[in-house]
């Protein structure tokens, strides 16, 4: 080795396969509807950044930046039709930033549980695994492809089928808390809590059906700020960042 030499050593992913959950809101930015085009932008380059640990990454993508079907549904809209509604939404999103991976060279791929052949392909479990084990990132879209179940319960659903290590979910705080921080300066932040306290404790991380099958199928769930730079890699290099959710 030469004389005044540094040796850097290497950032070591702890997960072999993760599935990182954005929910529609993310892509807003400072905007109150729509798509940030910057924003985009920035997740994108912060998954770029990721996937340099080795990591395999697939995404699921939320719609409620553009359409929430349960929303709509409380306003007397017939709610399996304002879940297709937005389920659709999901596909606008995933487009977008599978746009903004392709111009930094990522090669992606989007798979929509509801066929439209023309913009994406449809979701295929041995497909999806193919794409990813070449290094691609796969965008999963229209969650689940039936009403009444959630992108997060999408997510956990996703994350199972093709054998991921854990389950990212990208939030505007920086973890869990005993309540809402906004609201309630004195919330505690929990470094990690159990499943079943996140479903007795009523706590907004996912809906109820995706942490039962978390749970049951033992998929941590890491929750973080997304807006932090770098959040997304040192997440999944292990570092703490956020919740743990585990049993």
């Amino acid at each position: 080795m030469a004389k005044g030499r540094k040796t850097v050593a290497k950032t070591r992913a702890k997960y072999k396969r993760a599935v990182l959950k954005l929910s529609g809101e993310a892509l807003m930015g400072n905007r109150g509807y729509g798509i940030d085009p910057g924003t985009v932008d920035f997740i994108a380059k912060e998954i770029k950044d990721s996937l340099g640990l080795g990591t395999e990454i697939a995404i699921v993508i939320g719609g409620g930046n553009i359409f929430r079907g349960m929303e709509a549904a409380t306003k007397g809209m017939e709610r399996a039709t304002a879940d297709y509604m937005g389920m659709l939404a999901t596909v606008i999103n995933a487009l977008a930033l599978q746009n903004s991976l392709e111009k930094l060279g990522i090669p992606t791929r989007v798979q929509s549980a509801i066929e439209m052949r023309e913009v994406a392909e449809p979701y295929i479990r041995r497909r999806a695994l193919r794409h990813l084990e070449k290094g691609r990132v796969v965008i999963f879209a229209a969650g689940t492809g039936n009403p009444f179940f959630t992108t997060d319960t999408a997510a956990a659903l996703r994350a199972i089928e093709i054998g991921a290590d854990v389950i990212m979910k990208a939030t505007k705080v920086d973890g869990v808390y005993s309540a809402d921080p906004a609201k309630f300066p004195d919330a505690k932040k929990f470094d990690t809590i159990t499943y079943m306290d996140v479903l007795k404790k009523g706590l907004n991380v996912m809906d109820s059906t995706a942490i039962t099958l978390c749970m049951d199928n033992d998929l941590p769930i890491v929750v973080f700020n997304l807006r932090g730079k770098g959040n997304i890699k040192k997440a999944l290099a292990g570092k703490r960042v956020g919740t743990l959710v585990t049993k």
